[in-house]
């Protein structure tokens, strides 16, 4: 069985990496804008995309998470990034269950695992 034991975040933007980002909920929207000293509309139309009739994601840019800076493999807004990327990848349903954690070990490497 495995048990997760602990994450150290390697930056290595695995996380960051895909076609679709998270969900802001409309406090995080003006939360990130405010950040990026813009207008909450100015921010919207440049950074996000919705998805459905009430999803709201961060856009991506070359298959990243437009705020990931691949050169220097930062969130380019850290201080003020949205709660489920702050919780990525410690979700504790995924923690709870082996065949998720055994691939979350495979997909990031600042998992550690103990196998008990």
């Amino acid at each position: 069985m495995l048990k997760l034991e602990g994450f150290t975040c390697q930056r290595c933007g695995t996380c960051c990496q895909g076609e679709s980002t998270v969900s802001l909920t409309q406090e995080e929207i003006l939360r990130i804008a405010q950040f990026l000293n813009l207008p909450e509309e100015v921010f919207r139309e440049k950074y996000t995309v919705k998805v459905g009739k009430y999803r709201v994601e961060m856009k991506t840019k070359d298959g990243y998470c437009i705020f990931f800076d691949k050169k220097e493999k930062l969130c380019t807004i850290h201080p003020v990034k949205p709660k489920k990327c702050k919780e990525w990848p410690l979700i504790e349903a995924l923690s709870k269950d082996p065949s998720t954690l055994e691939t979350l070990k495979n997909y990031c490497i600042g998992i550690k695992i103990l196998q008990i």
